[in-house]
């Protein structure tokens, strides 16, 4: 039946001419999250919502279950740093998790950072952290709301007090990197916003210009070095670390979120004389063209080793010796700007020149050459143990080699198909500590030692009442339009029958080089067994499951093959008797989002239900709002006419077709996410509702208020949003709850 939808204002005479073509843009207004119609379209949005599932008995069943489903012990990975050990842990419904502390693995363990007692609700979040070389200094960056922004704050370990009176302001995407004499620290920033501290992660400003700061601990912000900055190219992003000898300063510099930057290195034990920052560093470039990423593995005396994608899309390790560089050099000027940090919307920039010896010619030694696996991620530990993480159509696989000489040493088994969701150590101690989880196994965290071989057991997360046997998980592979097997997990219980009239939920993401794997999910698990559910998660294009090669075949113009992959997903699932179209719900957030809204315009026929949380809809504009410019390596750039003609096919807010009848669908995004913006899920809400008025299905949308882009939620949170999104699934999928 059709629906009676909130009145919002539609502006016919708003129309940009993009490259000669016009296009309509009747709800820009709703690009102003302060305006009051804006206010009353999100409360009314709301209001419908609420009054669609509530009341309905399914809800408060649900509230309970995911309740006492998440009421279970949790720990994370542990990591020493001086005398004592940290890991954080959650006694199952705290709204996050804390950090605790213990001398050893045996003694008792205490509380060291609880960000539980800084909200009332749990909104206050810690995002990055980091601790100084001895042990001695805690850095933290907390978040309000689920905001990119941070404050940072600095304290003295085994003290309850930060040792300055006001935090680090204005940081965003970025790390705290201590130097060795534990006087100050390295960070990103950005100027102020249009925004007061209090709103911050409301506004939709582009986030621009950063710089990389020195921040000496007991001074005022204003007066930090910078570091490096850009004001040529605003749009580019930089990152700064200490290398683990603390002599050297490594900065990588990125244009975008594609996976190529440059790199930079300060040896501030040459320059200052001590591993300190005295002034502003001289940066030697390494790497001076976007060819490929660069990631610092670890250093040797003169030798930088890295993981890199250079003539190796799976990625390989490649070492650089500094001191056979030095006598290659030519010197050119840079120019820094300063910013000057207040609690205003002004920035003061201050040019300063230096002058920077750069090498004529960059040569990597090759230590480890490219596998026939992507590989995921490195680490070092006892001395010279590289550990590398591979991945093996969707699983990882675990090998150890000589750091110095790549020379292969041992495989550390796991069980398979479990994933390896946290790994720690150092190079001068010889214990690591890893955990693995899979689908339907809470997590195991082990500790192995390399002096002794011994591989014990440190933590395991059990979860009453669940019982993982009653469980299936399979992995499958199909085609998609270009003959391309994609792999897909698929989660049931054993006694599932495939008689086609299975609730399922298929979930995909498909960008960034980012890669979905195995994870245990209570709410996925929850919706398996009160629904007789079936779960299925497709590694579709634009990922990084095969490296470079499966990201490229799903950015830019290849884009429309993560859509045809998740089709066939749909297909497959429909076609082997797991669902029907009308029985069939679609999930993903933020690149997952666009690729839901995408899909219920080009195939709503599939579908029963769509779930596009956080997602990216209006193609055309994402790039002027907060960080929405980085995209463009994966998206296009709607400046460029070429990229533009291919972003206008598949923009979700530019392609709803009121001539065909649109499953149900229900948009989610977070009243503080400055990451993707709440104006597209607004825009888009508002034009389907226009546009399907008559539709049979109900078109809605849900915001979480004190929430941003998903990092930070609280446990509660997570429940409340679960509980409607699945009793919405429920009412629309006519899928009964069982006890």
């Amino acid at each position: 039946m059709p629906y009676e939808y909130p009145t919002v204002r539609r502006d016919e005479d708003h129309v940009d001419l993009l490259h000669g073509v016009p296009v309509k843009d009747p709800y820009r207004h709703l690009e102003d999250p302060d305006a009051p119609e804006t206010k009353a379209f999100v409360e009314q949005q709301g209001a419908l919502f609420q009054g669609f599932i509530q009341g309905n008995e399914v809800r408060e069943k649900l509230v309970t279950s995911l309740t006492e489903s998440f009421n279970y012990e949790r720990y994370g990975v542990p990591f020493k740093k001086g005398d004592n050990y940290y890991y954080f842990h959650n006694s199952g419904l705290q709204p996050q998790a804390l950090i605790r502390t213990q001398k050893t693995l045996d003694s008792e363990a205490t509380v060291f950072f609880d960000p539980n007692t800084l909200s009332e609700d749990g909104t206050v979040s810690l995002g990055t952290y980091s601790f100084s070389e001895s042990g001695n200094l805690f850095g933290y960056a907390l978040s309000s709301s689920g905001s990119d922004w941070v404050k940072i704050h600095v304290r003295q370990v085994g003290s309850d007090k930060d040792l300055e009176e006001k935090p680090i302001e204005w940081a965003k995407f970025t790390s705290i990197s201590f130097t060795h004499d534990e006087k100050g620290f390295f960070y990103g920033r950005y100027p102020s916003p249009t925004v007061s501290l209090d709103k911050a992660g409301t506004e939709t400003d582009a986030s621009k210009n950063q710089t990389v700061c020195y921040h000496r601990i007991g001074t005022p912000q204003e007066d930090d070095i910078v570091v490096w900055s850009d004001s040529e190219n605003p749009e580019r992003m930089a990152s700064a670390e200490v290398s683990d000898c603390g002599r050297y300063l490594l900065v990588t510099v990125s244009r975008s979120t594609e996976r190529k930057n440059l790199v930079y290195y300060a040896d501030l034990e040459k320059q200052f004389g001590s591993k300190s920052c005295l002034g502003v560093p001289e940066l030697v470039e390494i790497v001076g063209d976007f060819n490929a990423k660069y990631s610092l593995i670890a250093t040797e005396g003169s030798v930088f080793y890295f993981e890199t994608t250079l003539d190796a899309p799976n990625a390989r390790v490649v070492k650089y010796d500094i001191e056979k560089k030095a006598k290659l050099t030519k010197t050119v000027t840079t120019t820094t700007t300063t910013t000057k940090s207040e609690n205003s919307t002004t920035v003061k920039s201050v040019k300063t020149t230096s002058a920077v010896a750069v090498p004529v010619e960059s040569t990597f030694e090759e230590v480890i050459p490219e596998s026939e696996n992507a590989l995921d991620f490195t680490h070092v530990v006892d001395g010279n143990k590289l550990i590398l993480v591979y991945l093996k159509d969707v699983k990882h696989v675990m090998k150890v080699h000589d750091l110095s000489t790549g020379v292969f040493l041992q495989d550390i088994e796991l069980p398979t198909g479990s994933i390896i969701k946290g790994l720690t150590g150092s190079k001068s101690r010889s214990e690591m500590f890893y955990s693995f989880q899979s689908h339907i196994s809470p997590g195991i965290i082990r500790r192995y030692d390399f002096a002794t071989k011994e591989d014990s057991v440190f933590s395991e997360a059990i979860v009453e009442g669940f019982d993982s046997s009653i469980f299936e998980v399979k992995q499958i592979f199909y085609p998609t339009n270009d003959g391309t097997m994609i792999p897909m997990y698929i989660i049931h219980k054993k006694d599932t029958v495939l008689n086609g009239e299975n609730p399922t939920l298929l979930y995909a993401y498909g960008g960034f080089t980012i890669s979905i794997l195995p994870a245990f999910s209570v709410a996925w698990l929850t919706f398996i067994q009160k629904f007789n559910g079936v779960v299925a998660v497709a590694n579709i294009r634009g990922g990084g499951e095969y490296g470079m090669a499966w990201h490229d075949a799903g950015k830019l113009f290849n884009k429309q093959n993560c859509y045809y992959d998740f089709q066939n997903a749909a297909r497959y699932l429909i076609d082997t008797k797991y669902t029907c179209p009308k029985k069939l719900a679609i999930n993903g957030g933020s690149n997952g989002g666009l690729l839901v809204g995408a899909c219920l315009n080009q195939t709503p026929e599939l579908f029963g239900l769509g779930i596009a949380e956080v997602g990216v809809m209006d193609m055309l504009r994402f790039h002027k709002f907060t960080i929405g410019a980085a995209w463009v390596s994966d998206f296009g750039s709607p400046e460029v006419k070429e990229e533009f003609e291919n972003l206008l096919k598949i923009s979700p807010l530019h392609n709803v077709d009121k001539n065909k009848t649109y499953p149900a669908v229900l948009l989610i995004t977070g009243d503080h996410d400055d990451r993707v913006v709440p104006l597209h899920s607004m825009k888009l809400a508002a034009t389907m509702q226009y546009e399907l008025k008559d539709n049979p299905n109900p078109i809605m949308m849900r915001v979480n208020t004190k929430a941003g882009h998903g990092a930070g939620k609280s446990m509660q949170q997570f429940i409340e949003e679960a509980a409607d999104k699945y009793t919405f699934l429920s009412i629309v999928l006519e899928a009964p709850y069982h006890n």
